[in-house]
């Protein structure tokens, strides 16, 4: 029981060190691609593996940046308890095998996905690194959650020359964009005494929030040219209302410029916003195409 007890906790410590909960952010518009792609749901081994290389991917790719960011994170004070969960060489096994884990999770999935996944690889990690050279580390974040709805299109039918899910991930870089700018603002004053870039700490905080509004609506026009492109019916539509009004309210919050709300604006609007996509997508296929 006492080991049961341990193992449980260590596992809690991991989940929290490499933020699992914000799952939330990138896997439902790889399943809305998921199943926009097969129509419906896909064979439950290609949906497996699909949930199985997201969860590795995203491991991967969060056990680095901690490890990237291991130094500096002790030394502000909204990250100094990270490097407290688990040890260092922990961090590099669970990075290790999550990336070994993820090539073989394609490598079950199609020719294609395995021959991306180097690629896809680099990209998601390559964002941990970019925060000491370019005030745009935000686009990188970006770019790396946008792979996720172009992974499960490919996962599904075995081919990317299609504009659908190009769409879908154009509207997810410009949303995970605007969104860690309004992050980022609450590390202004520490990335400036650190060196490190970031835009809300090279251009400030007003430039920072007035290009999220633009990149927030760029990812509205982005979700109707997916809902266009998918022939999706009226509830997808009435799904993508909900996410104007909410990606407004985020912008409202990230207006008052505390922590508090900050986080407010990061975390549960922007669940909000990649569960109505997913909801609307399924109940319109659900509609259309009822199972008996």
């Amino acid at each position: 029981m006492q080991n049961l007890k341990r193992a449980t906790a260590y596992i809690s410590r991991v989940a929290e060190f490499i933020k699992f909960s914000h799952t939330i952010f990138a896997l439902p518009f790889a399943l809305v691609s998921m199943v926009v792609a097969a129509g419906g749901l896909p064979q439950m081994r290609v949906f497996g593996w699909i949930l199985f290389c997201m969860v590795a991917a995203r491991t991967a790719a969060m056990s680095f940046n901690r490890l990237m960011d291991w130094e500096s994170d002790k030394e502000n004070p909204r990250t100094m308890r990270r490097h407290t969960l688990i040890r260092k060489s922990h961090a590099w096994v669970l990075f290790l095998l999550s990336a070994v884990g993820t090539v073989f999770g394609t490598w079950k999935l199609n020719w294609l996905c395995f021959a991306l996944s180097p690629l896809m690889l680099a990209l998601i990690l390559f964002y941990s690194v970019t925060k000491r050279f370019t005030a745009f580390p935000h686009f990188f974040l970006g770019l790396a959650l946008s792979i996720a709805p172009m992974g499960a299109w490919a996962a599904v039918t075995g081919t990317l020359l299609t504009p659908t899910p190009y769409f879908l991930a154009a509207a997810v870089l410009c949303w995970s964009f605007g969104f860690d700018l309004i992050y980022a603002t609450m590390d202004v004053e520490f990335d400036r005494k650190k060196g490190l870039f970031s835009f809300p700490a090279r251009y400030g905080v007003p430039a920072a929030l007035r290009l999220a509004r633009g990149l927030h609506v760029g990812a509205a026009a982005g979700f109707a040219l997916f809902g266009w492109s998918a022939h999706l019916g009226a509830l997808y539509w009435m799904a993508l209302a909900v996410v104007v009004g909410v990606l407004f309210l985020e912008q409202k919050i990230a207006q008052r410029a505390d922590m508090s709300s900050v986080n407010q604006a990061f975390f549960n609007a922007n669940a909000v916003v990649s569960g109505a996509v997913l909801l609307g997508v399924c109940l319109d296929l659900w509609m259309r195409h009822p199972v008996s």
